[in-house]
């Protein structure tokens, strides 16, 4: 019998909330999630990774400790995920790593992007291959780097029968248009979804059990502030055209205090309601204004699929629209990113392109990755 093509991919997206494994298998090109799990990120490594998000001393060295430091915490969690499911290293194909995104600066002569994650670490501690380091080539190309989804939602979610948009509600949102055609395909960073929203939940409440505001309960407490939130709207990222991406380097608290001033003027709940406001309103405005037409179907993915207070909101805010999860194209929202990155692997061993040149303008399609051997 012919050995299964097993690929695991390892997501940690902008809000930091834990690391998703998810267990892919390849037939005839098409991935099916075989399982997943999800690691919550120990506290001290956790406060480690979003004080690296901010301007800090001696940040080379702190870089050059978290970046094994969180491979390490990846191999750890790569290599239970497989005890718990009786399977030996020798069972995976490959590993598809992202690694945690602590600066993003798409633009500028220099353009850059950073992932930490040591692939040479992961792959020597777990002893399977690892494909990594998938934005970096795009950038070389002249791209953006992100977001790279878009492809794989492409790959699994087109349909011939109708135009669609795919929402990612992670950190950042992002948008992937599929024209009910078989070219037109982009897609591009809409703005912040759940970076904002948790950052201010969890200043809110820094001894909460939770990091996010779970189904929304805090922002329901509070009324949308619409001065507050055509303040936030002024940012000049949201007028710019396609391509374009973005990070929590821009979107984070210090924007949020530079663009209000002083934010005891309003109640913290208050300034929740206004943040899912401030994601439903920059999702809608750049479907509107950058889409070649309104989609029929928008299914949604990532964290923010699950607080029906943002879904409220961004039914509101494109009532034309039908609203669904990504559950009923047969992948629930918390596993599309993970298995992206998997996907992302396969197609590096198999020399498939990864990119779209359409969504990060890179100049053209390219393989994305490196491959680290055990």
């Amino acid at each position: 019998m012919a050995q299964r093509d097993l690929y695991l991919g390892l997501m940690s997206g902008t809000s930091m909330d834990g690391l998703d494994i998810a267990l892919v298998e390849f037939s005839d090109n098409l991935p099916e999630l075989v399982s997943h799990q999800q690691f919550e990120l120990p506290d001290a490594l956790q406060e480690k990774l979003h004080n690296l998000c901010d301007e800090q001393p001696n940040e080379l060295h702190h870089w050059g400790e978290l970046d094994r430091e969180f491979a390490i915490f990846c191999a750890d969690c790569v290599l239970e995920f497989l005890n718990r499911r009786n399977l030996s290293a020798t069972a995976i194909t490959a590993i598809g790593s992202h690694g945690q995104t602590v600066r993003h600066q798409p633009e500028g002569q220099f353009a850059y992007t950073l992932q930490l994650g040591d692939p040479n670490t992961l792959a020597a501690l777990t002893g399977i291959a690892v494909v990594a380091d998938f934005r970096r080539k795009d950038i070389a190309l002249g791209g953006q780097g992100a977001p790279l989804v878009p492809a794989f939602h492409h790959a699994v979610f087109s349909s011939l029968k109708e135009s669609r948009v795919i929402l990612n509600l992670g950190g950042i949102a992002n948008i992937t248009w599929l024209p009910g055609t078989p070219t037109g395909v982009t897609g591009f960073d809409t703005g912040p979804a759940n970076t904002l929203m948790d950052r201010w939940f969890k200043a809110c409440h820094p001894d909460h059990v939770d990091d996010f505001d779970r189904h929304g309960a805090f922002a329901a407490h509070g009324d949308v502030k619409h001065e507050v939130l055509e303040q936030l709207l002024e940012d000049p990222y949201f007028s710019r055209p396609p391509p374009k991406s973005t990070g929590r380097d821009v979107f984070n608290l210090y924007w949020l205090q530079e663009r209000i001033g002083d934010l005891d003027n309003y109640s913290r709940a208050d300034i929740q309601a206004t943040l899912v406001a401030f994601t439903a309103r920059t999702v809608a405005d750049a479907i509107q204004q950058w889409l070649p037409e309104q989609p029929d179907t928008i299914f949604v993915c990532g964290g923010g699929a699950y607080n029906p207070i943002l879904m409220s909101a961004l039914k509101a805010a494109l009532p034309g629209a039908q609203w669904h999860a990504t559950s009923v194209l047969g992948m629930a929202p918390q596993h599309v990113e993970a298995m992206a990155f998997a996907w992302l692997a396969y197609s590096y061993i198999h020399r498939k392109p990864g990119n779209l040149p359409a969504v990060t303008g890179a100049s053209r399609p390219t393989i994305l990755g490196g491959l680290f051997l055990p």
